[in-house]
């Protein structure tokens, strides 16, 4: 399974649909956006996408963006989610809560995926698999991320601006 990775999008709707549709195009079958979303704007353009969102530092209304998501059916896994895929384990989180990061790197996931700081990341740390997709919004360049975890395979895809 092919999972399409998306983050900080501060509530820029557009460059989401953008970013979903390259995820997709590259044969993304779960979407997992790593916090930072901004609006219920962005939570439409992951309706029928079989995905799953965290929260991050600037999403304020974290109850109503709860209720939005779960009304539309956005799995909602925040602060921290897990899922395994074949049979590796991963994490994901937005990155801001530290006790959330050490409890995935110290659960032994074979990936943690987070968002929060705008960057790019791929990374080993210990046995896990570190990586950011980048950010949809303030960044030098406008990206997200396609993991295979079978073949360990990722791929960083530049989303245009609007």
């Amino acid at each position: 399974m092919l999972i399409g990775i998306l983050s900080d999008s501060h509530g820029r709707a557009e460059t989401t649909r953008r970013a979903v549709a390259a995820l997709r195009q590259r044969g993304a079958e779960l979407l997992l956006h790593l916090g930072d979303i901004g609006d219920e704007r962005v939570i439409d353009e992951l309706i029928g996408h079989n995905a799953r969102i965290v929260f991050g530092n600037c999403d304020w209304d974290i109850a109503g963006l709860t209720r939005y998501a779960e009304a539309v059916g956005v799995i909602v896994a925040h602060p921290l989610g897990t899922l395994v895929v074949g049979e590796r384990r991963l994490a994901f989180t937005h990155g801001h809560l530290t006790d959330c990061v050490e409890q995935a790197l110290s659960g032994g996931v074979d990936f943690l995926l987070h968002g929060h700081t705008h960057e790019t990341r791929d990374e080993m740390i210990g046995a896990t698999r570190v990586i950011n997709p980048g950010a949809l919004f303030r960044a030098s360049r406008y990206t997200a991320a396609v993991l295979d975890p079978d073949s360990s395979t990722l791929e960083f895809i530049e989303v245009g601006r609007s």
